[in-house]
């Protein structure tokens, strides 16, 4: 295992760290293998990522991850707490809140989290999260207080991880990317400003839908090919573990697949649309369009009935703007040169053959 700074933290951690989603168990929505882990099974797979290297385990706050919090705890003092970062997290935006799921996490483990992070950073809560009094300034009492160590924003949005590399109050971002959804990371390692920041990268499976169509290694030495400290990968076997963190991750000199490389290879089970997130289009409608291509996509790489679900939520609204859109900010700001109305109403479609 080879290690990496957090940003200016101090910490040096594991290139690939412990997601805690797979050893939860709980009624609790989850991404694909999912294992219902009892605590001891639990404690033995991170157990085993440990003897490999693992130093970085992240959770997040309990119902949003089943128990996997308290078992962390548990973890934690078998090993010794000094041995392993803790990151935790949680999805409330107004200080007041944050301040409680803090203390309530701080009792679940046991111990204190080296890094906090508002989960879930979206721009429907921005500026609470960011304005006085809001989750961010919860988080900076708090680690003046000594209950965290580091404070952090998790998002799936650039603009917003760009705004917390920018303020001095954040120590730690979380963000996602992979081969395929790789435009985030690209504007990561162009923007000098995130150097300053530890940035740790989750989806790097794509929720579990990319091992099955590229080794894990590629998938998880492709990510770490940018200027990140760790890929957090979600861990539910040993089997998994030693998957990742038993061999060498790095990609000893080749060059990454390409993303042209990576759609030839869906091509051969659908038409996947060319988007790689990169977050540059904008509808003055307010649709998101690279949520809508995600969901396409994830739809044919076999979330189908959670993808299915969601799009219908939106899509009959956001096709009904495209047709009316005279200007099409979208095409020009689209760096792919996608023909996005076209795509919008090819979901559309697809969405009314499987639904109606």
């Amino acid at each position: 295992m080879n290690y990496r700074r957090l940003g200016s933290t101090g910490l040096n951690v594991s290139e690939i760290s412990f997601g805690t989603i797979p050893i939860l168990q709980g009624n609790v929505p989850v991404l694909p293998d999912y294992f219902n882990l009892d605590e001891k099974e639990a404690l033995a797979v991170m157990e085993h990522a440990y003897r490999l290297g693992c130093n970085l385990y992240d959770t997040a706050i309990v119902p949003e991850y089943g128990d996997a919090e308290k078992k962390l705890g548990k973890f934690a003092a078998c090993v010794g707490r000094e041995r392993i970062v803790i990151s935790d997290k949680a999805r409330f935006f107004g200080g007041s809140e944050m301040y409680q799921a803090v203390e309530i996490s701080c009792e679940n483990l046991g111990t204190t989290p080296d890094i906090y992070f508002v989960h879930q950073v979206d721009g429907a809560h921005e500026e609470e999260v960011f304005g006085k009094g809001g989750a961010l300034d919860a988080l900076t009492e708090l680690k003046a207080e000594g209950k965290i160590r580091y404070t952090g924003i998790a998002s799936h949005y650039y603009d917003i991880l760009l705004r917390g590399a920018r303020d001095s109050r954040v120590d730690v971002l979380q963000g996602s990317g992979n081969l395929l959804e790789r435009g985030m990371l690209e504007r990561v390692r162009e923007e000098p400003v995130f150097q300053k920041k530890g940035f740790l990268v989750n989806k790097v499976y794509a929720a579990g839908l990319l091992p099955a169509r590229f080794p894990v290694l590629m998938l998880a030495g492709f990510v770490l090919s940018y200027p990140v400290s760790s890929a957090l990968i979600g861990l539910g076997t040993e089997e998994q573990v030693d998957a990742v963190m038993g061999q060498d991750i790095s990609l000893q000199g080749s060059e990454p697949p390409s993303f042209a490389d990576v759609l030839c290879a869906l091509e051969k089970e659908y038409t996947p649309i060319p988007c790689d997130r990169c977050q540059r289009c904008t509808c003055p409608y307010g649709t998101e369009i690279h949520t809508l291509f995600r969901q396409y996509q994830y739809f044919h790489l076999g979330k189908d009935f959670w993808a299915l679900k969601k799009l219908a939520l939106g899509i009959a609204e956001s096709a009904g703007h495209c047709r009316e859109c005279a200007g099409m900010p979208c095409l020009d700001a689209c760096p792919r040169k996608i023909r996005i109305p076209q795509e919008i109403q090819k979901v559309e479609r697809l969405v009314w053959d499987r639904l109606f």
